[in-house]
Formats: C-alpha cells, sequence, structure tokens
C-alpha cells in the first residue's frame, strides 16, 4: 500500500473520531448550560411564586374558600409556563397543582434531597425544584416543574448535526488526506525514480539529489548517498584484492622461474651423478639451499607485500615504537652473532599503526644494514639503530659502515626486484620498507653518516598520533604497480 494511500486512511479515520469525541463534549457543555438555564428560570419562578403558595395555603387551612380560589388564580398567574404544586405538610395532602408537571402517582424524590432534581415518568422528563413553605406547617413544601423535553430536544439535534458532520468528515477528509499526501510524497517518489535509475555497474553512478526542504527525504537521499559511496569503496577495495592476487601470482611466477629451473638443474646433477665429487656434492647441496631459502624468503616477503595492500584501517592500534625497536634489535642480534647492533632508544613514543608492518621497517632496514653495511676486513657488520622523538613526530636512524649508497641509486633501491649483482635477497626489503612507511603517512630517506664516515643512514619519520581515525592511501598498489611510490622526502640527500 503506497504511502499516501495509508495517510489518506489516517486521516479519513482521525478526523470523524476527532469530530465525535469533539461533538460528545460539545453536547455535554450544552446540556449542562440548557439545564442550568432551566434551572435558573425555576429559581426565579420559585421566588415569585412562594409568597403566593404561603398565603393559599394560610386561607385554605383558615377555611375561606373565596380566599382561597383568589390565591390559586394568582399562584397560577405567577408560574407562568412552569408548572406549581403545593404540598401541605400535614397529611401530604396538595392544596394546588397546574401547569405541565409529572401525575401525582409519579413518586417525588425527599424535600432535602438534591435540588433540582430530573423526574421521569412514560417516557417524558421534567425539572423540580423543592422549596419549603416557611411561616405555616412543618413539611409544607412547593414543587415547581418545567419540561425536560425542550432541552433534550435540543441536545438531541445537535448529536444528529455532530453525527452527520462526522459522516461527512470521513470521506471528505480522506480525498483532501489524499490530495496532501500526494504533493506531500513528491519528493519521496522522485528520489525512489533517481535511486532505481542507478546502474551499480556504472562506477560513475551517483545518487543527484537535490535538497526538497523535507527532512525526512534530505535525510534518506543522504543516507543512501552515504551507502552508495560505501558500495564504490568497497568495490574498488574488492578490485584491489583481485588485482593483488593477480600480481602476487604473476610476481611469484615470474620471480621463482629462475631459482626453481637452477634447483631443477643441481637436482638433475645429483641425480645423473651418483659418483660426484664430495666437494663438488656439497657445493651443489649448498647452492640448492640457498635457492630454497630465497624461494621461501620471496614467498613470505610478497606475502607481506599483499597485506600491506590490503590492510585496512581497524587494523590500527596504539604502538610502542621503543618497545618494538628494542625488540627487533635484539632479534638481530641473536641471528647475527658475528655482528654488533647497538639500540638507542629515548622516551618511548608511541603512535597509532599496524604493528606487524612497523616491525618488519625495522626488521628490514636491520637486515640490510647487517647484509651490506659491513666495513671492508671487518669480521661483522656493526649497526647502530636510533629512536628519538620530536614534536608530532618520531624518527627512526639505522647507520651502518658498509660501502654507502651512490645518490643516483637511491630511489631506484626502493624499486621492486631492485637487487646488487651479489646481493642474497629478494629485492623487495627495501620495498616493504617504503610500502610500510607511505601506509603510515610517513618518509623514508637514505643519507651519508652524518660524522662523515664510510657507510650509509635510513632514516625514517613517522607521524605520532593517538587519535582513532586512520586516513590510508587511496591507491595501494605497491605489489601490483610497475613502480612503487616513494613516499615524499625519500630521495637520498
Amino acid at each position: 500500500m503506497k504511502l499516501s494511500t495509508r495517510i489518506a486512511i489516517a486521516v479519513g479515520v482521525t478526523v470523524p473520531l476527532m469530530v465525535l469525541a469533539s461533538g460528545l463534549l460539545l453536547t455535554r457543555l450544552i446540556s449542562r448550560d440548557i439545564h442550568a438555564g432551566q434551572d435558573a428560570r425555576l429559581r426565579d419562578r420559585a421566588a415569585v411564586v412562594l409568597p403566593v403558595a404561603r398565603e393559599l395555603l394560610r386561607v385554605d387551612r383558615a377555611g375561606r374558600p373565596a380566599q382561597q380560589q383568589s390565591r390559586e388564580r394568582k399562584l397560577f398567574s405567577a408560574a407562568l409556563d412552569v408548572g406549581v404544586r403545593v404540598v401541605s405538610g400535614t397529611d401530604g395532602w396538595v392544596a394546588a397543582e397546574g401547569g405541565p408537571q409529572p401525575a401525582d402517582s409519579v413518586p417525588l424524590p425527599a424535600a432535602a434531597g438534591r435540588n433540582p432534581v430530573t423526574v421521569s415518568a412514560d417516557g417524558r422528563s421534567w425539572r423540580a425544584l423543592s422549596l419549603p413553605v416557611t411561616g405555616g406547617q412543618a413539611g409544607d413544601t412547593l414543587w415547581v416543574f418545567s419540561p425536560a423535553s425542550q432541552a433534550d430536544a435540543g441536545v438531541k439535534a445537535v448529536r444528529r448535526r455532530v453525527l452527520l458532520v462526522a459522516l461527512i468528515a470521513a470521506p471528505v477528509s480522506a480525498l483532501v488526506g489524499l490530495g496532501i499526501a500526494e504533493r506531500a510524497t513528491l519528493p519521496l517518489r522522485r528520489l525512489r525514480r533517481r535511486a532505481g535509475g542507478l546502474d551499480p555497474g556504472v562506477s560513475a553512478a551517483r545518487l543527484d539529489h537535490r535538497l526538497s526542504r523535507v527532512t525526512e527525504v534530505d535525510e534518506l537521499a543522504g543516507t543512501l548517498q552515504t551507502l552508495l559511496a560505501r558500495y564504490d569503496e568497497q568495490a574498488a577495495r574488492t578490485g584491489e584484492a583481485l588485482e593483488t592476487a593477480r600480481s602476487f601470482s604473476a610476481a611469484a611466477s615470474h620471480e621463482l622461474r629462475t631459482p626453481l629451473m637452477s634447483m631443477q638443474t643441481n637436482l638433475e646433477i645429483l641425480a645423473a651423478h651418483p659418483d660426484l665429487d664430495p666437494a663438488e656434492r656439497a657445493e651443489v647441496v649448498s647452492d640448492l639451499r640457498g635457492e630454497h631459502e630465497r624461494l621461501l624468503g620471496l614467498l613470505v616477503t610478497l606475502r607481506a607485500l599483499a597485506q600491506g595492500d590490503l590492510v585496512e584501517a581497524d587494523s590500527f592500534t596504539p604502538v610502542d615504537l621503543g618497545r618494538l625497536v628494542t625488540a627487533s634489535a635484539a632479534d638481530a642480534a641473536r641471528r647475527h652473532p658475528a655482528a654488533r647492533v647497538t639500540a638507542a632508544v629515548g622516551p618511548d613514543p608511541r603512535t597509532r599503526g599496524w604493528e606487524p608492518g612497523l616491525r618488519m621497517v625495522v626488521d628490514n632496514l636491520l637486515t640490510n644494514a647487517l647484509v651490506h653495511g659491513r666495513a671492508p676486513g671487518a669480521p661483522g657488520a656493526v649497526v647502530e639503530v636510533a629512536l628519538r622523538a620530536r614534536p608530532g613526530a618520531a624518527v627512526l636512524t639505522v647507520d651502518d659502515h658498509g660501502p654507502g649508497i651512490p645518490l643516483s641509486a637511491r630511489e631506484r633501491v626502493f624499486r621492486r626486484f631492485e637487487r646488487g649483482g651479489d646481493s642474497p635477497g629478494t629485492g623487495l626489503g627495501l620495498t616493504l620498507v617504503a610500502q610500510q612507511v607511505d601506509l603510515h603517512g610517513g618518509t623514508v630517506r637514505i643519507t651519508d653518516r652524518p660524522d662523515g664516515a664510510p657507510g650509509t643512514r635510513f632514516e625514517v619519520t613517522l607521524p605520532l598520533s593517538d587519535t582513532p581515525t586512520v586516513v590510508l592511501p587511496v591507491h595501494r598498489d605497491w605489489l601490483t604497480g610497475s613502480l612503487p611510490r616513494i613516499p615524499s622526502g625519500s630521495r637520498g640527500a
């Protein structure tokens, strides 16, 4: 059922009920006012008739018929349009009666009761007022009557008119309500037509809504626009997830082909030459182990890149950067016992971030420094990692004593699969660093050591924030893009 029809039915039912309720209240007020007017008229007539009734009883008890008839005529003349009954208190004898009133057989209420009262008999009713006739026998009573049928007829006429108005109001109010409802729901029908014309398959489809100045309709339009925006966002994220999966498969198949072919060649050598010289066999096995480690590292790194491209804002939690850097440095020292890793952590800065991603940043920078940052002739690498806070940001530096990175290569090292000819890595470690720094709104750059000694410094700046609102990059294509985007400020000095 249409909303306008529901409104019309509601109006068509409500208006007659309100008319009936108002009519009932009105008839009661009219009935009370009419009875109040009758009672006032009865009291006025009683005040005029009472002295005459007192004289009538006096001459009646004195036994003077001529005067009694004169007093009766005077009594009825003073009563005008009301009925009068004078009752003697000695034996309940009616001394005089006349005018409209109930029959003598109709019992009257006690004189001391409610006054005036309504007396009914044979389908008729009267308003009756009783007054004691003072100055005579105790119990003498004057009754004054006025027909209540006139008032009842007026009230009944009002009731009939109220019922007629209610019957007429039902269809008329329904039709008027339907017209008003049709007009009032016009903006809603327009919104429905616009929403029904949207094609989810078209990325440019948007709900075009002009303010209708109808609060509910404008709020509904805003809700629909928000819902469509979220739908588009989720559709885009789904597309990115599919593209990331495809890129993961393509990159894995491309990068795994060479080590797998190398492993196959080594396995064929072992199978074809069971009597191979032990030294040569050990070399082939060592090559197999190295290729296996490279394959495993490549898959793990590709998976980490895919996670970074797909991570959502609700994965960001408060992170203690000082504890994270200290733990990463300790783990790196255990993995490379010949190296020397020192960590200088200032007052623990905290930020809101994806803790696994931030840990990857520190781990990969330390691994890169431990692998490439060894001074010539030294038994192991010497790496200094430091974390300090400055207003609104945390600065992480990793220094090594290696040969350094030329200025021309400082941007290129962040590209996917970019590695030196003698590098045992996958060429994705620094790409992961750049991705995670970009994800957290920070910057990374490569500089010379500040003390002028040979080596390289990697400097990462991360904004410090405890606010629950996280703004992620709109496009994250570190795995899917041909060249990753290097965060602003990342180029070496």
